[in-house]
C-alpha cells in the first residue's frame, strides 16, 4: 500500500475496518436506496463523525418522505375549535385557556370547517375585554383566514413544501369520504425532524408535570415515576421502568402515536407528542378511585 492509498489521520480515527468501508463504496458509487443511506449515516454515528443530534436528523429528514398526514395528525377529536357563533366572551375565553395561535371556526359541526381564526386577530376584543358583554358587537366572518385542507395520505415532505411555498402554518385533513378527521400544523411536521419544539405556551422549563385543569394535567414522558407518584399520590410500579413514558408505552405493547389513549390506573394517559421514535407528551386523566393506585 502506497502512502497515497493510506488512511489520512481522520480515517485513521475510523479505524480500519472503516476506511475499508469507505473504499469500498467508493469503488461502488452512490447509494442505491434509502437503507443504504440510512447505513452510510449509521457508521457514521458510530464512527464518531455525527452526534445523536445530527444523526437524529438525518433520520428524520428520511422518515418524512415516507410518513403521511395521517400518521401525526391531531385527531378530529382532539381538535380544540371555536364557534362560526360563539359570543366575543367566549372566543377570548377559549383562545386564553388554549394558548395556541390558530383555531379552526367551525359551523354546525366539525365536518364544517369555515376559516381558521388567528389569535392576534382578537387582540381588539382583548384591549376592550373590560366593556365585553355576550351582546358586544363582532363578526367572526370578518377576521378568518381561509381553509386549507389536505388528505390524509399526502407525505409529509410534499406537505411541507407546500406550507413553505404558501405561508400556511396549519391545515385540516380530510378523510376519503371528504369529512374532517383531523388537523395538522407546520410544526408538526418539523418535529418529526428536529425533534419536540417546546413554545411558550408549553409546559414550564424544567417542570414534569403541568396542570391544565381541576382533571388535566399535561405530563413529559420523560417524568420519573417516583416523581410522578408523589406529584399524584400514586403507587404506579417502578421496577422495570424509571420513566412514565417507558411505563405507558410497554402497557401499549406497541410505540403509539398521537391521539392514542389507554388507562393505567386510575390515569388515563392521551397521547399529544410523539414521532416515530419516542413519545414526548402525554395529557393524563385522573378518574375517580377509592384506594390508593398500584400498578
Amino acid at each position: 500500500m502506497s502512502d497515497q492509498d493510506k488512511p489520512d489521520g481522520k480515517a485513521g480515527r475510523i479505524g480500519m475496518r472503516g476506511w475499508m468501508r469507505k473504499q469500498a463504496r467508493a469503488l461502488v458509487g452512490p447509494p442505491r436506496s434509502r437503507e443504504e443511506i440510512l447505513e452510510w449515516t449509521r457508521d457514521g454515528r458510530q464512527a464518531g463523525l455525527l452526534d445523536a443530534e445530527a444523526y437524529g436528523m438525518i433520520q428524520g429528514v428520511l422518515e418524512v418522505s415516507q410518513t403521511q398526514v395521517r400518521d401525526i395528525m391531531v385527531p378530529r377529536s382532539q381538535m380544540v375549535v371555536v364557534e362560526r357563533d360563539a359570543s366575543p366572551v367566549d372566543l377570548l375565553r377559549e383562545v386564553i385557556q388554549a394558548g395556541h395561535s390558530r383555531f379552526p371556526v367551525i359551523g354546525d359541526n366539525r365536518d364544517e370547517v369555515i376559516g381558521i381564526l388567528l389569535a392576534k386577530d382578537l387582540l381588539r376584543l382583548a384591549l376592550d375585554q373590560e366593556h365585553l358583554s355576550p351582546e358586544t358587537s363582532f363578526d367572526i366572518r370578518e377576521v378568518i383566514r381561509p381553509v386549507v385542507v389536505v388528505p390524509e395520505s399526502k407525505r409529509l415532505n410534499v406537505l411541507l413544501k407546500e406550507f413553505r411555498a404558501n405561508r400556511n402554518h396549519l391545515a385540516i385533513v380530510l378523510d376519503e369520504y371528504g369529512g374532517v378527521s383531523g388537523l395538522v400544523t407546520i410544526e408538526d411536521v418539523l418535529e418529526q425532524i428536529v425533534g419536540e419544539i417546546d413554545d411558550e405556551h408549553d409546559e414550564e422549563e424544567g417542570a414534569f408535570i403541568l396542570r391544565q385543569d381541576r382533571e388535566r394535567y399535561l405530563v413529559r414522558a420523560l417524568t420519573p415515576i417516583e416523581e410522578f407518584n408523589r406529584y399524584f399520590g400514586s403507587e404506579l410500579s417502578d421496577e422495570e421502568f424509571d420513566t412514565i413514558g417507558g411505563l405507558v408505552s410497554q402497557r401499549f405493547g406497541h410505540l403509539p402515536r398521537r391521539g392514542e389513549s389507554i388507562t393505567v390506573g386510575r390515569f388515563q394517559f392521551n397521547v399529544q407528542r410523539a414521532d416515530s421514535r419516542r413519545v414526548h407528551l402525554f395529557q393524563v386523566g385522573v378518574l375517580p378511585e377509592s384506594g390508593p393506585v398500584t400498578t
